[in-house]
C-alpha cells in the first residue's frame, strides 16, 4: 500500500478551514520522493467515469467496474486512447464491486466511484475500511446519513478523500473568496444559484417495464435500491430524476454551483430549509422546477444569509419533451430563472448563461459560473475599480484528479476532502428532503442531533434503506 496522509496533518489541515488546504503545506506542492504509480480501480465507467479515466491513466487503472459490459468496452477503449502503453488485458473487469474487493482489496491504492448517486456509498465504505483513498463524484452519497458516515469512517480509517465538484480546484472560487474577504461587495445576506437541468417529472407513474439489454447486469445496477424491473427511464442517465436512486436537479448542479458561496461565506449547516415553489414530482420521482430557500444564521462576523435555488422550467411554460415509455419528461425549454437575474440581464444586456449564481452584498453584488469560473463584480466598472485583492489561498497545480492522488502520496490534504465537502453534500441533500416535505413547509433543521426539529416524520428520509446483501 501507498504511504498515506499523516493522520495528525489532515485534522490540522481540515481544522485550517481553506478547502482541506494546510496551513503547514500548499495545494500542488511536489511530494518529497517519486513514487510508483497508484493502483487505481474506477467503479462506475460511463458517463463522469470514462471523463475521469484519462488522469486515472496517468497512475496505473488495474480494474473497472460496472454492470454494463457496453460500459465496460467503452473504458477499456479510453484507457487505450489515453495510455497507448497500457496492458488492457491485465486490467481486471467486474459487474459487482464487492468482487473486486473481495479478489483485489490487497492490490488497490485508490479508488474512483462515478456509480449512480445510490451506489456511492457501499463500495466507498468498503474502499476506506480496507484503507484505500476514495474519490467520489457529487453529491457524496444518496442520504444525509449516508453522507455522514463516510465524512466519519473516513477519518477514523486516515484515507485520502476527494468529493468531485471539479471546480472547487479552479482559480475562480479561490477569486471570489479573496473578493468577499476584501469586503468586495460588503455584507452579503442573498445568494441566487440557478441551473437549467430539470431533473424530474411533470407527473405519471413509471415507464412499463422492459426486457434487460443483453449485457446489463440488471440485479447489480439496482444494487441496495428497492428492486425494480429494468424501463427506459433509468439507465444509463435518467435515474436523476428517480427519488431511490438520485437526487433531482440539485443533485446533479447544486453540489457545482453553491460551492463558491459556501466557500466564500462560511456557510455551515442551515437553520431551515423550505421549498417555496415546485413544478410536477411525486413519491417516487422529483420535480421538473424548483425554488427553494435555505436559511443561514450569522457565523464569524457574517450577516445570516439566505440562499436561493431555481432550477428547471417555470409554470405556465412550453416545455420541450421526449418521451420515456408513455411518460413525458422535460428536456429542455425555457429555464425558470431568477427574477434579479432576469433584471440584471435586461439591465446590462448581458446573458449570465444557464447555471451560476448571484451573491447579493450590501454594497455591490457578485457573479459566478457554475463550476466557479467567471467571478466579477457586477457591474463591469465596479469590478474594474475594485484594487484586485491578494491571493491568500493556496492554488491547485494541475487538474480536480490530480489534486487526489498528490494527497494519496502524502502531499497536502486533498482541497476538496470529504471534512470540507460533507457539510456542502447535506445543504443539497436537504433540498431533497424539503421536496419530500413539499412546498411551503420549512423544516427547522438541528445539524448536529441530524434530524428534522419540527417535522419528525421526514428523518425516515436521512438514511437509506438497503436490500439484504447490500447493507451498509
Amino acid at each position: 500500500m501507498q504511504a498515506k496522509l499523516n493522520r495528525r496533518n489532515f485534522i490540522l489541515a481540515a481544522a485550517a478551514g481553506v478547502g482541506g488546504a494546510s496551513a503547514l503545506s500548499v495545494c500542488g506542492q511536489s511530494v518529497a520522493a517519486a513514487k510508483k504509480p497508484l493502483r487505481v480501480a474506477v467503479i462506475g465507467c460511463g458517463g463522469r467515469g470514462t471523463t475521469l479515466l484519462p488522469e486515472a491513466c496517468k497512475e496505473r487503472v488495474v480494474a473497472l467496474v460496472d454492470p454494463d459490459r457496453r460500459q465496460i468496452t467503452g473504458a477499456l477503449e479510453a484507457v487505450r486512447k489515453a495510455d497507448p502503453t497500457a496492458d488492457i488485458a491485465a486490467i481486471r473487469t467486474f459487474s459487482d464491486y464487492r468482487k473486486l474487493f473481495d479478489e483485489m482489496g490487497k492490490e488497490l491504492d485508490a479508488v474512483i466511484i462515478a456509480t449512480p448517486n445510490h451506489q456511492h456509498a457501499l463500495p466507498a465504505l468498503l474502499a476506506i475500511r480496507r484503507g484505500i483513498h476514495v474519490y467520489v463524484e457529487k453529491p457524496l452519497a444518496l442520504t444525509i446519513g449516508e453522507a455522514r458516515q463516510l465524512a466519519q469512517e473516513a477519518r477514523r480509517h486516515g484515507v485520502v478523500t476527494q468529493m468531485g465538484q471539479h471546480g472547487h480546484s479552479s482559480e475562480g472560487c479561490r477569486r471570489l473568496c479573496e473578493y468577499i474577504w476584501a469586503g468586495a461587495i460588503g455584507q452579503v445576506r442573498e445568494v441566487i444559484c440557478w441551473s437549467d437541468r430539470a431533473n424530474g417529472l411533470p407527473g405519471g407513474g413509471r415507464p412499463p417495464a422492459l426486457p434487460v439489454p443483453d449485457g446489463l447486469d440488471w440485479e447489480q445496477w439496482i444494487g441496495p435500491a428497492p428492486y425494480r424491473d429494468y424501463h427506459e427511464g433509468l439507465h444509463r442517465h435518467s435515474w436523476h430524476r428517480w427519488c431511490d436512486f438520485g437526487n433531482g436537479s440539485i443533485g446533479n448542479m447544486g453540489s457545482h454551483i453553491i460551492d463558491p458561496a459556501y466557500w466564500a461565506l462560511k456557510l455551515g449547516s442551515p437553520a431551515a430549509v423550505e421549498v417555496e415553489e415546485m413544478t410536477g414530482g411525486g413519491n417516487e420521482f422529483y420535480p421538473v422546477s424548483t425554488r427553494i430557500r435555505w436559511d443561514f444564521p450569522a457565523r464569524e462576523g457574517m450577516d445570516p444569509v439566505k440562499l436561493y435555488w431555481f432550477d428547471g422550467l417555470a409554470k405556465g411554460q412550453t416545455y420541450s419533451k421526449q418521451t420515456i415509455g408513455t411518460i413525458d419528461c422535460v428536456v429542455r425549454g425555457a429555464q425558470n430563472r431568477p427574477p434579479l437575474l432576469v433584471e440584471l440581464e435586461k439591465k446590462y444586456d448581458r446573458d449570465f448563461g444557464d447555471n451560476g449564481s448571484l451573491l447579493v452584498g450590501d454594497k455591490g453584488i457578485m457573479t459566478m459560473g457554475p463550476f466557479g469560473d467567471g467571478c466579477r463584480m457586477v457591474p463591469e466598472e465596479a469590478h474594474r475599480a475594485f484594487p484586485r485583492p491578494a491571493a491568500t489561498l493556496p492554488r491547485v497545480k494541475g487538474t480536480h484528479q490530480s489534486d487526489f492522488f498528490r494527497a494519496c502520496r502524502g502531499g497536502a490534504p486533498a482541497c476538496a476532502n470529504f471534512d470540507y465537502s460533507e457539510p456542502l453534500a447535506e445543504i443539497v441533500l436537504l433540498g431533497d428532503l424539503a421536496m419530500r416535505a413539499g412546498a411551503g413547509k420549512r423544516i427547522e433543521w438541528d445539524g448536529p442531533a441530524m434530524r428534522c426539529a419540527n417535522l419528525p416524520e421526514l428523518n425516515r428520509y436521512l438514511k437509506a434503506t438497503c436490500r439484504d446483501g447490500w447493507k451498509i
